[in-house]
């Protein structure tokens, strides 16, 4: 595999003399190391309070040499995240640095990954910014380089579609990015709209019935003939009002995030193809804008969903398992040997694991924890809830084989995920992954917008089962 370039980046094996060394230290070897140093390096380093506290970094000015150096505190954890590194390349003056701190394999990739997280900027709509002057990194020696560049390219591409304003965004804009993904991988996109998805997917034409902005399903193939199966839908509601049940404008301020599992998925579908999985790999994409007209579908209506089960419509601001539904419906036809839906479904997910932890659901147990390991070793974390069937009938309806909102406002999380395993074949194939898209604050590597949660974790474990 040809070494894939990056701006941020300095190839290992170019000599930067002029490179400033990072030295990463403890705070139990960091007597040690003092003891090393020259009088002027420990004196200024006194003058500055430098404790070796994770994350606490200073930059020591050059005497003989312009470049100087920076000392990195690693607290009282000698491991490697990726948001150490990002710290650093968020807050480190333009220029090239180097490591001077040998890193293991994994770790060396890690940084340079967070490195690469660190550097990102949206810089669409700013008058003349263009590619920031950002710090470069000459690649630590051991670094899985093509990995740490493609999980990067690929978080960058679902915080750019996310943090793009609806305005600029909608179903159309949505299948333009999917059809230029397709042309640059190789793949296949069909698009069903208008009558077509009318008669085929009658869940996803009604939520998106009330915008001028047709909705769509985008299908897109990346066929290799006896391969494993995966299939990965992604809720792709380019804005949510709420429907006739409309939100408070409070609640309408982040909704062009909800296509946020339709920009993550997106997005996991670029890094396995960049990084050559041997997959039969699918993506589908209901793509609407839920809005207000006089066609927009009512609550108390009954619709017909793909897989024919009724639906009652106890709410319409629950429109992302509907459009979920048909689309979940369709992808079980080809018996996938993995299916996978990422969505920003509920806020209940949010107020039981909060922004930075998606809920994340499957019937085999197995399968959740190897999910677990992967997000807690890639910096992707997640955590599982269950598929509780006690609350089945929270779901029940009067005249329909069920309502698309509970009566309670308990388990909100589980209930939806509950509504979407109606549509799905095999609930130990599938993996139903609620997630929240977005940092409400500004921390280093991760500014407040939008955030690819899942994709790092799920590509992990994807490997793992089909190589």
């Amino acid at each position: 595999m040809n070494i894939p370039t990056h701006p941020y980046l300095l190839p290992a094996d170019d000599a930067q003399a002029g490179a400033t060394p990072v030295t990463l230290l403890t705070e139990r070897d960091y007597a040690t190391w003092l003891g090393l140093q020259t009088s002027y390096t420990t004196t200024w380093l006194a003058s500055q309070g430098f404790r070796p506290e994770r994350g606490r970094f200073l930059t020591v000015p050059g005497i003989d040499s312009p470049a100087g150096s920076v000392v990195v505190g690693l607290g009282s954890n000698p491991g490697i995240d990726l948001w150490l590194a990002a710290g650093l390349a968020d807050r480190l003056p333009p220029g090239d640095y180097r490591l001077a701190t040998p890193l293991a394999p994994g770790q060396a990739t890690h940084f340079t990954l967070g490195w690469l997280q660190g550097s990102y900027r949206y810089c669409r709509y700013r008058s003349g910014e263009n590619l920031p002057a950002r710090p470069r990194l000459q690649i630590p020696p051991g670094a899985d380089v093509p990995y740490a560049i493609a999980a990067a390219q690929a978080a960058s591409l679902a915080r750019d579609l996310i943090n793009t304003p609806a305005n600029d965004l909608g179903p159309a804009e949505l299948e333009a990015a999917a059809r230029s993904l397709a042309s640059e991988l190789g793949g296949e996109l069909q698009v069903v709209q208008g009558e077509p998805l009318l008669a085929g997917y009658p869940l996803i034409e009604a939520v998106g019935r009330g915008s001028p902005r047709a909705g769509r399903l985008l299908d897109l193939r990346f066929p290799q003939p006896g391969a494993p199966r995966v299939t990965i839908v992604g809720k792709g509601v380019c804005f949510d009002t709420g429907g006739l049940d409309l939100k408070p404008a409070a609640g309408m301020l982040l909704m062009k995030k909800d296509m946020g599992g339709a920009a993550c998925a997106l997005a996991l579908v670029q890094m396995l193809r960049t990084l050559q999985a041997p997959i039969d790999l699918r993506l589908l994409i209901p793509a609407v804008e839920n809005s207000v007209d006089g066609f927009s579908f009512r609550p108390g209506d009954v619709l017909r969903s793909r897989k024919g089960l009724s639906v009652e419509i106890g709410n319409t601001d629950a429109e992302g398992r509907l459009v979920l539904a048909d689309a979940l419906a369709d992808a079980a036809l080809d018996t996938p040997d993995l299916l996978i839906d990422l969505a920003t479904l509920t806020g209940a997910a949010r107020v039981a694991l909060g922004p930075e932890l998606p809920a994340v659901f499957c019937g085999d147990p197995s399968v959740l924890a190897d999910l677990q390991r992967h997000g807690q070793e890639q910096g992707d974390p997640l955590w599982p809830l269950p598929l509780w069937g006690g609350y089945n009938d929270e779901l029940n309806s009067r005249i329909a084989d069920l309502n698309n909102a509970s009566a309670s406002g308990f388990a909100g999380a589980i209930t939806g995920a509950l509504f979407l395993q109606r549509f799905v074949a095999d609930p130990a194939r599938w993996i139903h992954m609620d997630l929240y898209a977005w940092n409400p604050k500004d921390r280093p590597g991760r500014p407040l917008g939008a955030e690819a949660q899942g994709i790092r974790a799920l590509y992990g474990l994807i490997r793992q089962r089909y190589g």
